[in-house]
């Protein structure tokens, strides 16, 4: 058994790059992939979105890279750089005590990204973002936050550049976890559970649903309505967009580079799968290799049975938020108007996914399948006993299928190498372990006929 002689091998726990390995460019996936992703759309128009139109929603910059799909690499800029020091590069662990756990043959690895005060990948995204913000002399930014890791990420990279911040976290996730927002509001932003009564969008949300519990749509509407309202402000966006994929890419180029330290070569890459941010950071400097035809690894995408976007909704033209402000991303979704129930994975709550992703999903270089929340956290539970890291709901649903895989591996006696994302730390969700420990959770999948109402309002777009 590989986890049992582990000190005979003198294989490490842990990998850490120095300081000189660490990327010094985001890696652009768009400019490799044959198949480029469909372009947005403006909402009043129908016509592809251009660079003066998202300048009213985003940084200029952050709109130049959201439109950029020539240039395989983008410099990180000096400070960017220097800030991710202070928790980057993060660790890749060989998990051992898992492997030796569950008596298989299988070599299991994950990039863990919850070594920040955010506690999660998110950072990588949010301190970009702020950094561009400052850059072109903003007041401030808003955003919505599902779990509460994005709006935790942005408040802190805000707080680091002296930006207000103005975060919309979504409903559930509002009540469920109080501590995110107190977390937030230490480093100086103002969280309002959404939808709320401070915006249009969020009254006329809250008319049409009164007793609803949000949505990161819905979230996302209300954030984008607040920074075009108000001078000095723009919305950023923590998953979903080319742009955090952009600057995600970082955890997919260490990945490659511990890898190669361990002189290892992955067979199976998996990562939970919400609106893209952590997957797509993750994959891309492998799925440029299985393009290219270097290697073909298989590369799986993990969803929440309650928000099935990419396992059971369609693959057209919608809207990225609810209140229909946004413009329209070619993407699988489960239409706009989809009210995900309240599960604990806050952050996998969206109705859609990245055009990126879908597009690789549609020319089956990626797969997908979905889990329910009791299995996730009995993984999560499994993996916390061995491992020594409580995990967050969302990371704990590519735990589940890292075990499952690892299994397959015990049944027919295969040696294969399996990498996930280990995106964050579990310690603001007490409140869902707790319900998983009194036998009190349960599983909510949508029937056909919900995801068939909610994609009603689809848009028909000839585009």
């Amino acid at each position: 058994m590989k986890g049992d002689n582990m000190s005979e091998k003198k294989i490490p726990y842990k990998i850490y790059l120095t300081e000189e390995e660490m990327p010094k460019a985001w890696y652009n996936l768009r400019a490799d992939m044959d198949n480029k992703p469909a372009p947005l759309l403006n909402p009043g128009t129908l016509k592809p979105a251009t660079l003066e139109e998202l300048e009213h929603v985003f940084c200029t910059e952050l709109a130049k890279q959201e439109l950029n799909e020539t240039d395989a690499y983008i410099e990180i800029p000096q400070e960017i750089r220097d800030f991710y020091k202070m928790f980057r590069p993060s660790p890749l662990v060989r998990a051992y005590c898992l492997e030796k756990k569950l008596d298989t043959p299988a070599k299991i690895y994950y990039k863990f990204e919850g070594n920040n005060t955010s506690g999660s990948h998110k950072l990588n995204s949010a301190i970009a973002q702020a950094y561009y913000a400052k850059k072109q002399g903003l007041k401030g930014v808003t955003t919505e936050t599902g779990a509460g890791q994005w709006g935790t990420a942005l408040s802190m990279a805000c707080s680091y550049f002296d930006l207000d911040c103005k975060v919309f976290m979504v409903k559930s996730s509002y009540n469920q976890k109080p501590q995110r927002k107190e977390v937030m509001r230490t480093y100086g932003a103002s969280v309002t559970p959404s939808p709320s009564m401070e915006t249009n969008v969020g009254r006329a949300i809250n008319e049409q649903f009164p007793n609803g519990n949000g949505s990161l749509g819905c979230a996302i509407s209300e954030a984008v309505e607040k920074a075009t309202s108000e001078e000095g402000y723009r919305y950023v966006l923590g998953s979903v967009l080319n742009q955090v994929l952009l600057h995600q890419s970082i955890i997919g180029l260490e990945t490659m580079t511990a890898l190669e330290k361990y002189n290892e070569k992955a067979d199976i890459i998996i990562g939970c799968a919400g609106g893209g941010s952590n997957l797509g950071g993750l994959i891309s400097p492998f799925v440029r290799d299985k393009i290219k035809g270097k290697d073909d690894y298989r590369i799986i995408a993990v969803e929440p049975a309650s928000c099935p976007s990419l396992t059971r909704g369609i693959y057209a033209y919608d809207f990225c938020d609810t209140g229909k402000v946004c413009p329209l991303a070619k993407m699988y979704t489960l239409g706009h108007d989809f009210m995900p129930s309240p599960s604990h994975a806050g952050g996998l709550r969206y109705h859609g996914m990245s055009s990126v992703l879908s597009q690789l999903k549609a020319d089956n270089i990626i797969e997908a399948t979905s889990v329910t929340q009791t299995e996730v956290f009995a993984a999560a539970e499994q993996f916390a006993r061995v491992e020594g890291i409580l995990p967050a709901p969302e990371s704990s649903h590519a735990i589940k299928v890292a075990i499952d895989e690892a299994m397959k591996c015990k049944e027919t006696g295969e040696e294969k190498t399996i990498v996930f994302g280990l995106t964050g730390t579990g310690y603001f969700d007490m409140y869902a372990y707790e319900d998983f420990n009194n036998g009190t959770m349960t599983d909510y999948i949508p029937t056909d006929d919900d995801i068939k109402e909610s994609l009603k309002n689809v848009p028909e777009v000839n585009a």
